[in-house]
């Protein structure tokens, strides 16, 4: 071959695997709305396309899988923003009104005044948990007297948000129906596989290891769902956190005092952190078990409870399901 040709063709080459690159990072960069003001621009524009606002990337993440190339979905609170007291900032009333579906959790997650008075009141949301809640309701874990919303955190149960979601975009775009339906469906035997998967890795740990403390209180139904043994009454004894279903940050001696308390009697070590709250607690706590003897260690990776940190949701159940299942054994 001429030099020449062989030197073009594979600068050729070189230079259509750089835009392959680009464009798949751009692609990346705009998909379910985590991305910068171009993919912003991008979703509020008229396309033909559904327009879906989901306040959790949780949400997002079934709502656009189902939704497919017939919708556009936006992610509302960002990155490791808390979405319990999340409020309403500026631009965020134009992304309600240019949304053709909003979708929120629901159960007391999204808190904040401002957007709780928004979702209530805004026509044409709809709650997941609520809609999973008044069909399911034996599925809903409480502490106290208090629903907890962190629903996602076990597969088998978030994988029954699919169906209401399935419903709303069919009322809204009949057209899309069974493409929404089939979507729908494969989503459904995907979660349940996977569910399946982090359940018998969880278990290859021995059950007297089987407790986990985190930074609050979102691993409750993680913990019933791949912690427990089947049909266990007293599986919430396999899980502590220092701060409630919202953290605050805010500590007292006897919360301190109650999570060393159960690292003792359950005889472990490792203390987990969220990658979304702060570590204040977690380290606390440590500094205080190692004062009173104890061999205590944060661990040096985080888990993702309220925030998917960039992850597709079943990315981000399997970290968790990995790193305890390292830390744990």
């Amino acid at each position: 071959m001429d030099m020449s040709i062989f030197k073009k063709v594979f600068l050729r080459a070189i230079l259509l695997t750089i835009l392959g690159g680009v464009l798949v990072n751009f692609l990346v960069g705009c998909s379910g709305g985590e991305g910068n003001h171009s993919c912003l621009r991008d979703w509020m524009a008229d396309s033909g396309q559904i327009r879906i606002l989901s306040t959790t990337a949780q949400v997002s993440a079934l709502a656009s899988e189902i939704g497919g190339s017939r919708v556009k979905a936006w992610t509302l609170i960002q990155g490791d923003l808390d979405p319990h007291s999340y409020e309403l900032v500026k631009g965020d009333d134009e992304k309600f009104s240019r949304a053709h579906l909003i979708f929120y959790n629901g159960l007391g997650l999204e808190h904040g005044a401002s957007l709780s008075s928004v979702l209530r009141e805004r026509e044409g949301t709809v709650a997941i948990g609520e809609k999973i809640a008044s069909l399911y309701p034996e599925k809903i874990l409480k502490r106290g007297h208090v629903i907890d919303p962190h629903l996602w955190m076990d597969i088998s149960v978030w994988q029954l948000a699919i169906d209401p979601i399935v419903e709303s975009l069919s009322q809204k775009d009949p057209d899309g129906a069974s493409y929404y339906r089939e979507r729908g469906d494969l989503l459904s035997q995907q979660m349940a596989k996977k569910h399946l998967e982090i359940r018998g890795l969880l278990h290859q740990i021995p059950t007297e290891k089987r407790y986990l403390l985190t930074s609050h209180d979102a691993f409750r139904y993680f913990t019933k769902g791949y912690l427990a043994e089947e049909g266990e009454l007293n599986w919430s004894e396999r899980f502590a956190a220092p701060e409630g279903l919202a953290p605050d940050g805010q500590l007292s001696p006897i919360d301190i005092q109650r999570a060393i308390d159960f690292l003792r009697q359950k005889k472990i070590s490792v203390l987990f952190p969220e990658s979304n709250v702060s570590r204040d607690s977690i380290k606390k706590i440590a500094s205080a078990g190692k004062e009173l003897g104890l061999e205590i260690r944060v661990c040096s990776e985080t888990l993702y409870g309220d925030s998917m940190s960039g992850l597709s949701y079943l990315e981000m159940m399997q970290a968790n399901a990995d790193v305890v299942s390292r830390y744990l054994e």
